[in-house]
């Protein structure tokens, strides 16, 4: 355990650098633990606890009430196991973060894992993913890109979205159950807040791509509610709710930003994320599972580098 903390160490001073060199990193970090409960058997114990972090980012105070994010946040979920050695001290043997297949937080060294959902339904080909080459030109104004996105669609509105996301990244909302990998569940609320209304559904339409609904049950709501494949399905091609960017860039507040983690293996889509920043052409991104607040889009391409990307305009 000391050596594999020693790697881990080392590996996150060199992504910090990296993240430095992105786009300036963190000035410093504010960290507490919550400890939910520990069992014992024998020689070996167990104990659950959340890590809750905020990362605070070089922006200046005028920057920061110009817009920009004071701070990145997450809330991410361990279980830690110590066993008793032949003194009777209990030393550490493992520390398992709780991600289910979304990004691990910047404080953590692993890859998100890329198995889907057992309910996904790839019906097809999606095409070119979005591509992550930051374009020539100035920076869009948040304000005036919601603006024009509310101008556009009428029925939508792209603040409560945001207001929704901001809420509810860290507490789940207790009228909605959660799911293992909760991303796309939280993007479903977050989209249902702004004015997104279900379709008809029961139990024998909820594989329907075509439908989007949820129930309260498992068994009578939507695969394209809380699976990410699906939603894209339902979101991009059949309610044309949204409409595919062909560069991350392109983001702006209220958009969705969708993941594979390993294209080269499948086609299935893994992550959904929802911008809540914008400040100076840069998306923040928030999202369940590990649960994460205003991350940049800068750090989550640097960290994924082989992933394929799908921008949706909401």
């Amino acid at each position: 355990m000391r050596a594999e903390l020693r790697r881990d160490l080392a590996a996150l001073a060199r992504k910090g650098n990296a993240y430095k060199k992105i786009d300036g990193g963190y000035t410093h970090a504010e960290v507490d633990v919550t400890v939910l409960d520990t069992t014992t058997n024998g020689s070996t114990a167990t104990s659950h606890i959340i890590e809750n972090g905020r990362l605070r980012l070089p922006f200046t105070a005028t920057e920061v009430a110009d817009g920009a994010p004071e701070y990145e946040e997450y809330s991410v979920p361990h279980t830690l196991t110590f066993t008793r050695d032949t003194s009777g001290a209990w030393l550490l043997a493992k520390d398992g973060v709780e991600a289910d297949g979304g990004p691990v937080p910047s404080t953590q060294i692993a890859d998100p894992a890329d198995d889907p959902a057992p309910d996904s339904e790839n019906e097809g080909n999606k095409g070119t993913a979005s591509a992550t080459t930051r374009p020539p030109g100035g920076s869009a104004d948040p304000k005036a890109t919601l603006a024009a996105k509310a101008s556009a669609t009428a029925s939508y509105n792209y603040s409560a979205m945001v207001r929704y996301a901001n809420k509810h990244w860290k507490k789940p909302n207790s009228d909605y159950r959660t799911y293992g990998n909760d991303c796309t569940n939280f993007i479903s609320q977050v989209m249902r807040a702004g004015g997104w209304k279900a379709t008809s559904g029961s139990f024998a339409s909820r594989k329907n791509n075509k439908k989007w609904f949820y129930a309260s049950h498992t068994w009578t709501t939507s695969y394209t509610w809380a699976g990410a494949e699906n939603w894209y399905w339902f979101a991009v091609k059949h309610s044309k709710r949204t409409k595919s960017l062909d560069n991350v860039w392109k983001l702006t507040s209220a958009d969705v930003l969708q993941a594979n983690w390993k294209p080269r293996k499948d086609d299935i889509i893994d992550h959904t994320m929802v911008v809540t920043k914008l400040y100076k052409g840069t998306p923040y991104l928030t999202y369940h599972t590990g649960n994460t607040h205003n991350k940049s889009l800068r750090k989550l391409l640097a960290d994924h580098p082989n992933a394929a990307w799908y921008a949706h305009r909401t």
